[in-house]
Order: structure tokens, then sequence, then C-alpha cells
């Protein structure tokens, strides 16, 4: 039951049964360390910039995971996950009163204005204290209950295994081993437990380039391509202005050995040359080719999380205007320098691919090896790898390349109360540079957009404990795979939504060339835009293509149906038995029931085809089963004496699946639903859930009309499919499906 569909009395307790299927009972000021809870706000305006002048005026909700704004009048709901809140500001008091404005991670910006200050101020600490636990145990993820019909908790964890993932590149090799000094991560406690080295390099060649590394981020292989050339990562070495180390020279040394095919390799610092240079300076820095034998040296320029998080900062008020005009758009979007930084990691990726496939091994790092090199790392892999273009093997890569080598989602993504400068946009900007690359050449993926959009919520939702912690260490400590549900497991169940329509796997077989010229990066309005419909509302070309060819599938499969019943007809019709058929079951069209088939009437009543006759008549001749009137025909009373006066009765052996009476019959033609509503026209789904443009929308195969995620209650197959496959039904549909559930609490419908 959707909130706006309640009385405003009973709200509140709608409220604390939804709050049973997030967390527990409703709030109390216990739980936030002595901090006030309004648990309902009355006559609170939501302003909206498309209509300054006639804002939303409604109730303000506080539940366990979200804050949820109701508009009775108009029917609808804002929802707004906790986790999701990036940050809470008050602002100046006015005469309509306190104003609110509360910005999410998912790049919503919702502006309430509170008529008591009072109100406004409790709302605003405690808005601030759920949105950051101080504590990492507090996360939601700890606590989620799942419901009955989900996969089990231990689902997903199980789904990608690094020495798996290895192993399809063929490793270990002749010249690639693992490497087992880091199984209690006294090597490194950043990097995976089991890491690959040059099979030549010895304990005390791996133990002193660690030394060397800033973290202990020692050269270790990322990828390694079919024609023997690698990319290996690391950190920073611990250089200052002379400092070397033998042991870290032998380690690149060993690195470029283990590709027979070329006598050199790169090393590329993805770090601008100036920042090099300053931490330098402070005892750290970048290699020395003096020192290093037969390497040649590379700077990228990526900036670091601090240039990141400003620039995005610069594109969210961008988007932010009231009244954007095209100057004001592009100079702003000019000015945060958000499209410059994503083909900056482009331009590197695609550099280091470049050298992969001309069969030159790369060595990459930045400062400590978990943000820009994690970035240019895994998309290098993906323009190289068409494994990694399906779902499961992007999954895989963000489970090799950021979850095992140690990016620091929880600092990143600000999960829990830290410095704020820890927090930055990396893991964002490399689902940006997919999406360039899946716009540019939608073929050569199996995902969607949704996809991206999808991992990008849930990676700051924390309703799964997949991309909990900074590292695997972290997520080993907090055991996370007996005490928290896995993304991957629940994205799994969900699959569907995620395919993309236009991916051909023969398209692009090898590797994948990209357009990065400066007019070819575009603007994501999908992603940072994505929660404003303006005007004109649009739907997705991600959305309208796979209700497409649902609905084709839908039809072809009712196709095959209808021919299958057709040809069953015409051989009982024309007494062609199926000497297969060993059912006992006996279909009787003559058995008196008045929703049979009135085979039984007179000929003549019957404009009953003469073949039929002829066909069904045994012994009948051709002239016999002619019409009475027939030039040709004689008119003796022994022709007209042995002509039936009624129809044989049809009695066959037949699957026991054909309907035994008209009515069934046409009760199970009608399963299907032939016409689909558009999706475009549907602003409301029956449970009285807003269906905004980005909200996802579902077609019952058995209605055809439009529904939420929640309403989505059955799949199971339609006797009037030719195809065992289970379809998607609505609650109505599925008369014995349970009620819905609440709303999704990442909000992705």
């Amino acid at each position: 039951m959707a909130l706006s569909s309640l009385n405003p009395s009973n709200v509140l307790g709608e409220l604390g049964r939804l709050a049973n299927w997030f967390k527990g009972d409703c709030l109390t000021s216990e739980e936030f360390a002595g901090l006030p809870v309004t648990e309902k706000l009355e006559n609170v305006q939501l302003l909206d910039k498309y209509n300054l002048r006639n804002p939303s005026k409604g109730t303000l909700y506080f539940a366990t995971t979200h804050l949820i704004f109701v508009d009775h009048e108009m029917r609808k709901e804002t929802w707004i996950l906790l986790m999701h809140i990036s940050t809470v500001e008050r602002l100046p008091i006015t005469t309509a009163g306190s104003p609110l404005l509360v910005r999410t991670k998912t790049f919503q910006s919702v502006f309430f204005v509170i008529p008591r200050e009072r109100d406004c101020h409790e709302m605003h600490q405690t808005l601030l204290r759920l949105s950051q636990p101080v504590h990492i145990d507090e996360l939601y993820c700890f606590h989620y209950k799942s419901t009955p019909d989900d996969l089990p908790k231990s689902a997903g964890w199980n789904f990608f295994d690094i020495q798996t993932e290895y192993q399809r590149m063929n490793v270990p090799n002749d010249q690639w081993v693992l490497c087992t000094a880091n199984k209690d991560y006294e090597l490194c406690d950043t990097y995976p437990s089991e890491v690959y080295v040059p099979a030549r390099a010895s304990t005390a060649v791996l133990l002193g380039s660690a030394s060397f590394r800033s973290r202990g981020r020692l050269p270790v292989l990322a990828y390694l391509h079919h024609n023997k050339a690698a990319i290996a990562r690391c950190s920073q070495p611990l250089s200052g202005f002379s400092a070397r180390c033998m042991e870290d020279e032998q380690m690149l040394d060993l690195i470029r050995r283990a590709n027979p095919n070329c006598g050199y390799m790169y090393v590329v610092d993805t770090r601008p040359r100036i920042n090099a240079m300053v931490n330098r300076a402070a005892g750290k820095g970048y290699e020395n080719e003096a020192f290093y034998e037969n390497i040649k040296f590379q700077f990228s320029g990526i900036g670091n999380i601090h240039v990141m998080r400003k620039s995005l900062q610069k594109l969210v008020e961008t988007c932010e205007q009231n009244t954007p005009t095209m100057s004001s758009f592009l100079s702003g979007l000019e000015s945060s320098g958000w499209l410059k930084h994503i083909k900056s990691i482009l331009d590197t990726s695609w550099w280091i691919a470049c050298a992969i496939e001309s069969g030159v091994s790369v060595c990459v790092h930045c400062s400590d090896g978990w943000d820009r090199t994690a970035q240019v790392c895994s998309l290098a892999a993906l323009v190289l790898e068409p494994h990694y273009r399906t779902i499961n093997g992007y999954q895989a890569l963000i489970e090799k390349d950021w979850l095992s080598f140690g990016h620091k989602f929880t600092a990143r993504c600000g999960h829990i109360a830290c410095d704020g400068r820890e927090r930055s946009p990396v893991f964002t900007q490399l689902l940006d540079c997919t999406w360039q690359l899946l716009r540019q050449r939608p073929e050569a993926f199996q995902f969607n957009e949704r996809f991206l959009l999808t991992l990008h919520d849930h990676v700051h939702a924390c309703q799964y404990g997949t991309f909990i912690g900074n590292c695997e260490k972290d997520r080993r400590d907090l055991r996370l795979s007996e005490r928290t549900f896995s993304l991957w497991g629940y994205m799994a169940s969900h699959l569907n939504e995620y395919k993309n329509p236009l991916y051909n796997p023969k398209a692009h077989p090898d590797t994948l060339r990209p357009d990065l010229t400066a007019q070819s990066i575009r603007f994501w309005r999908g992603m940072y835009c994505r929660h404003e419909s303006g005007v004109h509302p649009r739907e997705p070309l991600g959305d309208l293509l796979p209700a497409s060819v649902e609905h084709c599938s839908a039809l072809d499969h009712h196709i095959n149906y209808l021919a299958k019943r057709i040809n069953t007809f015409k051989n009982l019709l024309s007494r062609r038995k199926d000497d297969n058929s060993k059912d006992n079951a006996i279909v009787n069209y003559r058995n008196g029931n008045v929703n049979s088939v009135a085979i039984e009437a007179k000929t003549e009543e019957l404009q009953i085809d003469n073949k039929f006759i002829y066909e069904s008549g045994g012994s009948l001749s051709e002239m016999e089963s002619a019409n009475h009137d027939h030039p040709l025909k004689e008119t003796s009373a022994n022709s007209q004496s042995t002509k039936p006066k009624k129809i044989p009765l049809i009695t066959e052996k037949l699957d026991a699946s054909l309907p035994t009476s008209l009515a069934l019959l046409e009760k199970e033609v009608n399963t299907v639903a032939l016409d689909w509503k558009s999706v475009k026209n549907v602003t409301e789904c029956s449970c009285s859930t807003p269906l905004d443009h980005y909200s996802r929308k579902h077609h019952c195969w058995g209605c055809g009309r439009c529904v939420c995620t929640r309403c989505v209650r059955g799949r199971s197959p339609l006797p009037a499919l030719a195809s065992a496959r289970p379809a998607p039904l609505c609650a109505a549909c599925s008369p014995t499906s349970p009620p819905p559930a609440p709303p999704p609490h990442t909000n992705i419908n």
C-alpha cells in the first residue's frame, strides 16, 4: 500500500509497519544518542525549481531508513534514503519558514520549508547523525532483513574468486605464479591475500620491494593479455631525490622479463608531473630511469581526489541552477572541469591498452595505488577484453581491481563520519567512463545504463555489504559474508533489467576502439540530472527497447501457441490421429454442455465446408458430399438418404492440456495480453505509487499494464505461451502472490 492511499491519521502506523521491513521498530531518541526525533511534520513545503510559485504542501515523515514527503492532495511521494544523504544545509529563515536543503549522493536536491525553526533544527541534527553513522557496525547492511522471497544471505558471496579470474587469463604459468607471502596480510594489509608475481621473484625481492613502496603496495600482476604483455600495479616508490632500492629495481626488471616478446616496459605515473615532484620533496616521488633498466617513464596528469571532489561539487551546482540558460549551463560545465577529468582518465586507459596490444608490459601507479591506478587498470582491461564487457565480467573486474586491491570505498563514499577530505567520486568516474564507452559502442556491452546506475546507488546505499570496508582485510574482519547480504546476489535475480538489447558479442570480439576526441565526451544526464523531469519528461532508450523486445517475445510465444492449437484442431476435424500420443484424455465436444461446440447442429444450419463433409464422411463420395442443389448431383432417394444429417462425433485421444470446453479454451487464450500500455504515458502504478520518467516500469504479460518493481509479484508460465519460461505478472494476474512489499530501500525502481 502506498502512503498516498492512506488517511493522514494512519500514515504513522503504516510507517511503523514499513519500518519492520527495513530495520526494526520506529526510531527513538535513545537510538540517536539523545538527539530529539520528530516523526512527523505537518504543513511542510517542497519546492520544485520548475514550479517555484506553487510548491507542494504536505507532511514530512521520518522512518527508519527514509525521509518521506507525502503530498496528500497531489497523491505524490518523495522517498529519500538516509544513507544517500550527502549534505544537509540550513538556509536563512524566510517568511514561509525555515528552509532545509538536502543533497543526496545520487544527485537529487530537495528543498524543504519547515514552518517552525525548532523543528527544522531538530530535523537537521537528526539527518546529520543518521546519514553518517559514527561506527561502521551501525550501517544498514548489518541490520537489513531480507523478505522471504529474496535470495539467501550466502547468495552472491561466492560468485567471484580471484584465483578463478586469473585462471581465465591462464595464470599461473611459467612467467607468473601465486604468491603466498601475503596470506595473512603481512606483506601488504591493503592487498588481497592472493597476489601473482613473476615466477623468478624471491621472497627477499618481494619484501624489499614492498618496504620501498608506499603502504607496502609492491608491483603485482593486475591483468595478463593473450600476447603475454601484462598490466602490473603498485604505489609510488619512497625514492625522494636520490634513494634507491635494489630489490625494487629487480622486481620491475622481473616483470619486464616475464614478457618474452619485448625488451622494455613502460612505467605510467597517473599523477600530474608537479604532484609527483611535490611528493618527491616529501621523500616519495617516482622511479628514476637511471636506476631502472629498460623502462620508459610516462606521466598522465590525472587530478587527485581533492581536485575530483571539487570538480563534482561545481558540476552539481551547475545542475541545480533554477533557470539555467544555455550559456550559464555550458560555462558551469566547463568551469567544473568534470568532462576534462573524464577524458584524461579515458586517454590514459587507452594509452595503456594500446601499449599492451602492441606487446609492451606496463606498470601503473599513482600515490597509493588505490584510486587513479584502479581507474585506468580496470578501464584498460575493459577496452582490451570482451569478457569484461559482460555483466558477470564487469562485476568480476570490480571485485578484482577495486575490492580485492583495496579501493577505500568506506572513506571515498562517506559511509561513516570521517574526514570530509577523504571523500571523492573515484568510483563514480569509473562508471562515467564506462558509460562514455557504452554510449559510443552499445553493441559491445551486455549491460545497459541502468546496470551502471544500480551499481552507483548501491555503493552508497549500504544495504548490502559488498562495498563496505576499505580493503579485503577489512571485509574479512567484519565477517561481511556471514553478517550481510551481497549485492551480486540481488542483481543476479534481476538480470533482465540490466541486459542491453543491442548487445552483439561478435561486433567487437577483440579490442574496443573508442573515439576520445573532445567533442565525443558527453555529459551524462542520466546520472547527474535523472531526478529532474522538467516540463517534458523523457523516457530512457534503455527502458523503451527492453519493453519492445519483451513485447515481441511475448507475441512470438503466443503465436507459437496459437499455431500449435490450430494444428491440433485441424487434426481433430480431419480425423488424423497422432500415433505418438499416449494420453487417455478424451476431448468430446458433443457432450451436451452449453459451453461446448455445437457439433450436433444440422449441416444445413451450419455453413459447413464441403471439404470437411467429404473428409469426415468416411464412405461418402465426392458428389455425395456436394450441396444438394449441385447440377451434376443425382436426385435419387438413395443418394439423398446416404448424406449424414449431422456432423460425426469428434472424439480423440489428445494431450490432457487441451481445454475440454469452449469457455476454458477462451479463458486459456486470454491469459496473454496482446496490447501493452506504453511506458511513456504511465504516471502512476495500480498501487498508487507515482512513476516518474526515471522509475523502472515493468509490463505484466497477463494484462499488459505498467507496474512498479514491487508490484511484479509473480513469475509463472502462462497457458497461452508456447514457452515454459515464467512470465512477469502483476498482483491482479497472480492472485496467489503475497501483497506488495514496501518500496525498495535504495529507491531504484
